[in-house]
């Protein structure tokens, strides 16, 4: 009765070592819901076909509500339902805390068919465009490593911005350098960590003496210190207005040649009653072979009259004027067929020269933090979330220019936990426990063998 008591906990324990958990079983069938987003010469695709970001920007609460929209299952599943009546595929998020589980979210999510794109700064660690040196620590870049940490294993995540309108006139345009380091470390973090390759860049703001510099200098040097791509926010379209009224012909133009994919992070003017006209050009062919898509500013109501919806409780919304004219604009507007024109071979900028409107004095970037450079082989560790104290004048600062190339991948980590966690990157399935299963068989009958002589 022991000999069968022993086998029968035996056989027991190596049914609960094959048996995915409810964890795995969902990040799977999310993998199984969405393609990660790649990029290929100027233009994203998902898989073999050419993808348009058709999205909005989300933020409930807004700045001055601090708060992690995709931690909570609730309101998530709330908005979730509005963002399928609008026949949307993405969202931005402002701030989430690393610390908090969002398995939930970013798979119901995937299962909606809607990807993430992330800022991975909040407002107690980000850069201070006014000191930027100084912000440019290994504290804050811990917390932006850990925020990586936290969303590369969602085959939804489809890229993160290392900033968002630190250079915001002319005199700010000295803090450039330091927006490209933290966008060559976060890029040398994801490959160092053994993470899939997601795409990294910077969200600009639409500053007319200095946009087309910022754009190129994110994009020139070498491999390592390039964008993967370039945003900017763009509330320049009115309505009534039209592709040329705009100006939006001429940015068209401007951006012919670039090489890497450019879209909206924000738009959608609000001066005049808005109708969201700008979405048929937006995903026209006058626009395709240059914009991939973009998002519109902003989901919920904060004050600021850009609203789609008024939250009213955890479980409801109402859905404004504005929502109606976007779900009519997005309905009336096909997603583009083909490849629209891509410029397929993509290439590298050449970099701005100073002058009046940009205020950078040749090519070389901050080098990184040598407390920052150690995580690239231990891993981040454990994020500071929303309640942590903040960067800005923490100390652990660049002490030097980095040299061409220094920003490349090297050699890509093996510790236990990566290689776990670029597995889930690659396929998101469940770990195969049966080798382990089998392991504790085998151990269990030497050891009831050995009881039985």
């Amino acid at each position: 009765m022991k000999t069968f008591s022993t086998f029968a906990a035996l056989a027991a324990a190596a049914s609960a070592f094959a048996a995915p958990s409810p964890r795995e079983e969902l990040v799977a069938k999310a993998a199984s819901s969405v393609t990660p987003i790649t990029v290929k010469g100027n233009a994203f695709f998902q898989g073999s076909n050419r993808f348009y970001i058709r999205g909005v920007d989300y933020q409930p609460g807004g700045s001055s509500d601090l708060a992690d929209p995709i931690a909570d299952q609730g309101s998530c599943s709330r908005d979730i339902a509005e963002f399928k009546k609008l026949g949307i595929n993405t969202i931005r998020i402002y701030t989430v805390d690393n610390t908090a589980n969002h398995d939930a979210c970013m798979n119901a999510l995937a299962a909606a068919g809607i990807y993430l794109v992330l800022d991975v700064n909040s407002p107690k660690y980000s850069l201070n465009r006014a000191t930027p040196h100084a912000s440019y620590n290994t504290v804050y870049l811990q917390n932006i490593f850990a925020t990586i940490d936290a969303f590369a294993n969602y085959p939804n995540t489809l890229a993160f911005f290392s900033g968002n309108e630190v250079i915001n006139d002319d005199s700010t345009t000295s803090a450039a350098p330091y927006v490209k380091a933290v966008t060559r470390d976060m890029r040398q973090y994801i490959g160092s960590r053994g993470y899939r390759k997601i795409p990294v860049g910077y969200s600009a703001a639409d500053v007319d003496s200095n946009r087309y510099e910022m754009a190129e200098y994110m994009n020139c040097g070498s491999d390592d210190e390039r964008s993967d791509f370039f945003a900017f926010n763009d509330y320049s379209w009115c309505d009534p207005s039209s592709f040329t009224i705009s100006g939006w012909d001429q940015k068209v133009k401007t951006f012919t040649n670039y090489g890497v994919p450019i879209f909206l992070s924000e738009y959608g003017c609000n001066t005049n009653t808005r109708k969201f006209e700008e979405v048929a050009a937006l995903y026209n062919t006058e626009m395709t072979s240059v914009y991939s898509g973009g998002l519109v500013y902003e989901y919920s109501e904060t004050g600021n009259n850009y609203g789609l919806v008024t939250i009213n409780s955890p479980t409801s919304v109402t859905e404004g004027p504005d929502f109606l004219a976007l779900q009519s604009a997005f309905k009336a507007t096909a997603p583009p067929t083909g490849d629209g024109g891509y410029n397929s071979t993509g290439g590298a900028s050449g970099c701005p020269a100073q002058s009046s409107t940009w205020n950078v004095t040749g090519d070389a970037l901050p080098a990184i933090p040598s407390g920052a450079a150690q995580l690239m082989k231990s891993g981040a560790g454990k994020g500071p979330g929303l309640t942590g104290a903040g960067s800005q004048n923490a100390g652990g600062i660049s002490t030097g220019t980095a040299t061409a190339g220094s920003g490349s991948v090297t050699a890509v980590s093996t510790s236990s936990s990566t290689a776990t966690k670029n597995a889930g990157a690659a396929t998101l399935a469940p770990l195969d426990k049966s080798p382990i299963a089998v392991a504790f068989l085998v151990a269990g009958f030497t050891f009831v063998g050995a009881t039985l002589l």
